[in-house]
């Protein structure tokens, strides 16, 4: 849709009613509501608009079974413009998720993951024979543009009997690379705090809401020091609900104790998409509305912070003169029963759905099952 159109009669997450003019896919004007011009107008009815909204931890190599699923399945069909899949493909198979983004219209980017078989088993660090550190560096070189960092899985059925050991070398290959490192928590062994030791500003927590027994809180629900000095060193908290890394009780605690929100993410593939307990972007994104963050705050998690992050600032603004990368949603009063990874229910009655995304000058409208 190269001809001017306008997006007329949305909400930014304060409230302001505006028009977006949009043409040849880049945001030609702002104005107030009802001034916008364009041969064709979309009704935005009254839906908030954000900049796309950006999934830091997703499952998008539809290979890997059940680990995967389709991308824009888990992007603009959820209202989510920008994926970054965490980890599922190695230097054996990463050039070929590069190739897949080429057909989808959801912006990808890629950690990859330090072992070079990735996520074909579950054990992948298990063996030290699989992390090959010059494919690593030479995966990260022909592939700058789409690997964003490094994944390493800590936990103890991922590592076995290697222990920190791969993150020792995930560390080094850190330096080697310049590239930041994701750091998937969970069960141990390796005892949480060795694993924190070793993160460094603008490295990634991701699963830091979980509520296995090896988690960053102590029993009482007060974060471990070891949290507290990671966080004092700059290290960047992903959520990564999944299906096993996401309890509201952590999450009450997180709040309780001002752990700051810096981007919520879903861990979503194919199996907890259909069968949840995470379904969509806007189903993870409204338990955190339940828990008491407000709408402003839990939308910055998913666009200027996830943008920030990545060193790119222009996907969480709206601006004259940017692509036009947009997601509308709306904020529902309805009831609807929200589930953790540990199979807690919580009822809210407030709901975010994402409505439809704008990428490369097209309006497209949002499917997402709940």
């Amino acid at each position: 849709m190269n001809e001017k159109f306008v997006l007329r009669r949305v909400k930014h997450v304060n409230g302001e009613e505006i028009d977006i003019e949009i043409e040849n896919g880049k945001i030609a004007g702002i104005t107030s509501a009802g001034e916008g011009y364009g041969t064709h107008v979309v009704d935005g009815c009254g839906a908030y608009v954000s900049s796309g909204w950006i999934d830091m931890h997703v499952h998008a190599f539809p290979e890997f079974d059940p680990y995967g699923d389709e991308m824009d399945e888990i992007g603009i069909k959820q209202g989510v413009t920008t994926i970054v899949d965490a980890g599922s493909c190695g230097a054996d198979r990463i050039s070929e998720l590069a190739a897949h983004r080429e057909q989808a219209k959801t912006r990808v980017y890629a950690f990859l993951n330090i072992s070079r078989i990735g996520l074909v088993r579950i054990d992948e660090l298990s063996n030290l024979e699989w992390l090959d550190r010059e494919l690593v560096k030479q995966s990260v070189q022909a592939h700058s543009d789409f690997i964003v960092g490094l994944k390493a899985r800590i936990s103890r059925s991922v590592v076995g009997a290697s222990g920190v050991e791969p993150l020792r070398i995930a560390r080094e290959l850190s330096y080697d690379t310049g590239m930041p490192l994701m750091v998937h928590i969970g069960s141990g062994p390796p005892d949480i705090r060795e694993v924190i030791s070793l993160l460094q500003r603008n490295d990634v927590i991701t699963h830091y809401l979980n509520g296995k027994k090896n988690n960053l809180f102590d029993a009482e629900g007060r974060p471990l020091q070891e949290f507290s000095d990671a966080i004092g060193r700059g290290i960047h908290l992903d959520v990564g609900h999944g299906t096993a890394s996401f309890s509201f009780k952590v999450a009450e605690a997180a709040k309780q104790h001002g752990i700051g929100l810096h981007t919520i993410s879903t861990d979503i593939y194919r199996g907890n998409r259909l069968n949840g307990p995470v379904f969509s972007m806007g189903n993870v994104l409204s338990k955190f509305l339940y828990l008491g963050y407000s709408l402003e705050e839990t939308i910055a998690a998913v666009t200027t912070h996830a943008a920030a992050w990545l060193g790119k600032p222009e996907l969480g603004r709206i601006q004259v003169g940017d692509r036009a990368n947009l997601t509308l949603f709306t904020l529902d009063n309805k009831t609807v029963e929200l589930i953790d990874s540990e199979g807690e229910r919580r009822v809210t009655n407030q709901a975010i759905e994402a409505k439809g995304v704008i990428v490369d000058g097209e309006f497209i409208e949002c499917e997402v099952r709940s």
